[in-house]
């Protein structure tokens, strides 16, 4: 799926993948978004032309302390850049420096259907029973989300469980865009990218909760930005029952806290869950929590370290989010020039 010109011999010729992926500039970016997101973040790269944008606009659905969005703001980009991404050979931006996404998520407020937004679950659990004091903005988030991915024509998007509405939203957005305004094929219809093992990580204390950052408990996640002690202490502090580890994939599965923690070794080894479950079937917990402590510090541990030492001087930081906000912006400007003449607008 792409875009298609022709040639100069009259072929039609089809641009490359297009992945576009954000995140949420929330703070305290834990070991979940870290496997669930920006690991596999780091290996589209080898195979898309990828755009990485920290949502900045989609925070500001609840109120947000202006000093504290923008730390977390660099943070992410931090992580970013620490975990690996590339921002000469991918963009790195933040999505309030691009009006593309503002201006095209107008247009799809008028799209849209108020039934189709009304169904969304997300919406349903962030706004709970009070729905009438919920911003407008939070209302019309998935719009926004479609502006996000179709400002830049893009093919792909990596997406976990609860995020496949949104993008089944926004190709019903783009279809009945493209069908409205006579424009067939104008926008693409984005594809899913399903992500790797553990993209779900569950919570140390609890193996039956995502890992998330507003749990009260700090010993729940490992954050990314956790020194070596703080990561092993974890690991070793993490809930288990009283048997050995499981020596079949059934058997973990019956067994959330087990189940999560080899889920985690295999992520973070880059091994099959079958493996390991191999390897330490029968195992006291106590090893392979020193074994699996060990594995954690050396993946995570520089990380953290590297986004201390960008976030103490984050210059390099804001370049980076300016040079990608420049290079975004110069990709959705022909694309909103062609809306704004398909839609009837004067230039």
């Amino acid at each position: 799926m792409g875009d298609t010109s022709e040639n100069s011999a009259g072929e039609k010729e089809t641009a490359p993948p297009r992945v576009f992926s954000g995140v949420q500039p929330t703070g305290n970016l834990h070991l979940g978004n870290y496997l669930g997101a920006i690991k596999n973040f780091v290996a589209l790269q080898q195979r898309y032309e990828c755009l990485y944008c920290v949502v900045d606009l989609h925070a500001i659905t609840v109120w947000q302390e202006p000093g504290v969005l923008a730390r977390h703001t660099r943070e992410v980009t931090a992580a970013f850049l620490a975990c690996g991404i590339d921002p000469d050979t991918q963009i790195i931006f933040n999505q309030s420096a691009v009006a593309a996404h503002a201006e095209l998520a107008w247009i799809f407020n008028c799209v849209a259907r108020m039934g189709w937004l009304s169904r969304m679950t997300q919406f349903k659990d962030k706004a709970g029973k009070h729905k009438e004091n919920a911003s407008v903005g939070l209302f019309a988030y998935p719009n926004l989300t479609a502006a996000d991915i179709l400002a830049y024509k893009s093919t792909h998007v990596p997406v976990g469980e609860d995020q496949k509405q949104h993008l089944e939203l926004c190709r019903d957005i783009a279809q009945k865009f493209n069908r409205d305004f006579n424009a067939p094929e104008f926008f693409p219809l984005p594809e899913p990218l399903i992500q790797g093992p553990a993209t779900r990580v569950m919570s140390l204390r609890d193996g039956g909760a995502k890992m998330s950052k507003s749990d009260k408990s700090d010993n729940a996640r490992i954050n990314l930005t956790d020194n070596a002690d703080l990561i092993a202490r974890k690991i070793r502090k993490a809930k288990t029952d009283p048997l050995p580890l499981p020596a079949s994939e059934k058997e973990a599965k019956d067994r959330p806290e087990a189940d999560n923690l080899i889920g985690i070794y295999a992520a973070l080894s880059d091994r099959p869950r079958a493996d390991i479950i191999q390897q330490f079937a029968g195992a006291p917990f106590s090893g392979f929590k020193m074994e699996l402590s060990d594995l954690a510090v050396e993946v995570l541990a520089p990380i953290g370290a590297e986004i201390a030492r960008l976030m103490a001087a984050p210059d390099h930081v804001d370049r980076v989010l300016r040079d990608g906000a420049a290079r975004a912006a110069a990709l959705a400007t022909p694309v909103m020039d062609d809306v704004k003449r398909i839609v009837g607008f004067i230039r």
